[in-house]
């Protein structure tokens, strides 16, 4: 009998309140604020909570998508539609349970409200400055304002007139009436309403006062029925305030929030703020550059949707904070691709061979597997004549013993076609091979070597005549070390300047009309896509690598 599969720390609390009629279905949230795109690491977050979902449907199990809208200064309806894109691309939908955090602004107010009653929560007009050193630190209990005296009356005045405003932007806020000489720092009378006089994305003007994230966060949860609050290490501090709230607000449910290890990946920044730094520097292209983390700059670059999903369940959920390697992640990436991708043939770096008797045994095409392991994938036709490109590394002058591939007087086979021997080279003025002369084997194609002939190696080629000139981009990890954020001089200090590089390159005539986001391998290269934004059918083909065929940086290691 096979042992059921193990389940993580989450889903075992999952499964005891199941069991236990705590719940008799399960509720989860991803709740993104819409400040930026998304990244691997919310793509951690998001198989969670939608796989969750989707693991208990036969209970009626559900995964909202709740955008937490409350910062209208950084929010754009931009980052709200990227952000359902990359869901969805994921492979995950939230059907009818699309929820967005300003359509409770009215029900957060009321709460405010209910806490001031409570007399517990005040209108503080202290400055800033005068919050901060009132606050104490972590061996200093705080202090707390005059202003918490003023009657329940008096702050609900207030509460309205900022409501209505009446203040300009830092002249007041709300706060809660907690404990300021507790030692977590975030019960010591947080913020819950600030100023902000800005325009919204989805309210508009309605609202010129904004709750704070520990505010609305508990309050979302609680009146969207959520069973089961995943948060990041980050918010373990917070969950005292969390379960404060739920606990001291009308809500009609109580949540119960569980922390994970958030991801990091090693040659990677995870910061919103700083992939935007690097967004509006210039630094890339865009949220979408294929070197980000983004989900949307994975996608670009070539990343499978399954891929990305099997990584998340590879590193699995912990309490513990830690780095994981990102050649992991790639690695997910080769193992998929290697299964699915068609093989097309691509010269990177060309050196221009001629089969000098062609006529002696003419081909119109070579017949090419699309996949080695796969034939079910078929094959096709690759025209050929007697000018081909090959790689330049496919031939050395002065070739070692282990070297299979073309060098003078040996015999290599073209993929799909003969055995060449070369006859003779020619060098440029700087020494390097710019023509290779060879003849072909006749009878050879598809067949093995005559006797007397050795051949060890198959190379790929693309036809002169017929092969297409295309963009292909090389892109390599956007930082030289594996913990950037730690970098002496800063992240920025860090950057590979090596992380793109741009090469015009050959390849077989059926990708000049491969539509974009086609994938496949080239050839004893690498994987490559056909680049979603410049590649276009039967204009000069775009290609990006996504992944290469090993990892380069174990190897040097």
């Amino acid at each position: 009998m096979s042992e059921a599969p193990s389940l993580d720390f989450i889903r075992e609390i999952i499964a005891d309140d199941l069991a236990s009629g705590k719940h008799a279905s399960i509720i989860t949230r991803f709740p993104p604020e819409p400040n930026g795109y998304l990244h691997i690491g919310h793509a951690k977050s998001i198989c969670l909570n939608f796989g969750i979902a989707l693991e208990n449907a036969v209970v009626g199990a559900r995964c909202h998508l709740r955008f937490d809208d409350t910062n209208p200064e950084k929010e754009e309806s931009e980052y709200v539609e990227s952000i359902k894109q990359d869901v969805k691309w994921l492979g995950f939908d939230w059907g009818d349970n699309l929820y967005f955090a300003s359509d409770y602004f009215q029900f957060f107010y009321d709460c405010a409200v209910h806490l001031i009653n409570q007399g517990l929560a005040y209108v503080d007009d202290d400055s800033a400055e005068e919050m901060r050193v009132k606050r104490g630190n972590l061996t200093t209990p705080g202090t707390r304002s005059a202003c918490a005296e003023r009657s329940a009356e008096e702050n609900l005045s207030l509460f309205e007139k900022m409501k209505a405003g009446g203040f300009k932007e830092g002249e007041c806020v709300l706060r809660a009436r907690i404990d300021m000489a507790s030692s977590n720092m975030n019960l010591r009378d947080p913020v819950l309403y600030r100023i902000m006089h800005a325009h919204h994305h989805n309210t508009g003007d309605s609202w010129c006062i904004y709750p704070m994230y520990d505010f609305a966060h508990p309050l979302e949860d609680a009146l969207e029925h959520i069973t089961h609050s995943l948060c990041t290490l980050e918010f373990e501090n917070h969950r005292p305030l969390y379960d404060w709230f739920i606990e001291n607000c009308p809500v009609p449910s109580k949540p119960r929030q569980i922390e994970f290890a958030r991801l990091n990946l090693t040659y990677t920044v995870m910061s919103k703020r700083k992939l935007l730094q690097l967004v509006q520097e210039n630094r890339v292209s865009g949220w979408d550059d294929p070197r980000l983390p983004t989900i949307s700059g994975l996608r670009r670059r070539g990343y499978p949707a399954a891929a990305i999903r099997d990584f998340c369940k590879r590193i699995g959920m912990t309490k513990f904070s830690g780095t994981t390697d990102v050649a992991l992640l790639e690695f997910e990436v080769r193992d998929f691709l290697n299964r699915e991708a068609p093989r097309r043939m691509a010269v990177l770096d060309p050196v221009k061979v001629i089969l000098e008797n062609w006529s002696a045994e003419p081909l119109t095409h070579a017949d090419v597997p699309n996949h080695p392991q796969n034939p079910d994938m078929g094959e096709r036709h690759i025209p050929i004549s007697n000018e081909v490109w090959i790689e330049r590394e496919d031939f050395m002058e002065d070739p070692p013993k282990k070297f299979f591939r073309l060098g003078p007087g040996r015999y290599v086979r073209l993929k799909g076609g003969h055995i060449i021997q070369c006859t003779s080279f020619e060098k440029d003025s700087t020494g390097n091979i710019s023509l290779i002369r060879a003849q072909i084997l006749p009878g050879t194609v598809g067949k093995d070597s005559p006797v007397g002939v050795v051949c060890k190696a198959a190379i790929h080629w693309v036809d002169c005549a017929t092969g297409v000139d295309a963009q292909v981009r090389l892109y390599d990890r956007l930082f030289t070390v594996e913990n950037p954020d730690d970098a002496e001089g800063g992240f920025l200090s860090v950057l590979n300047p090596e992380s793109l590089k741009t090469i015009t390159a050959k390849v077989e005539p059926m990708l000049a009309n491969a539509e974009p986001g086609f994938s496949c391998q080239f050839e004893r290269i690498g994987y490559f896509i056909a680049d979603s934004k410049e590649h276009q059918p039967g204009a000069k083909p775009v290609f990006n690598r996504t992944v290469a065929l090993k990892d380069s940086y174990a190897a040097r290691a």
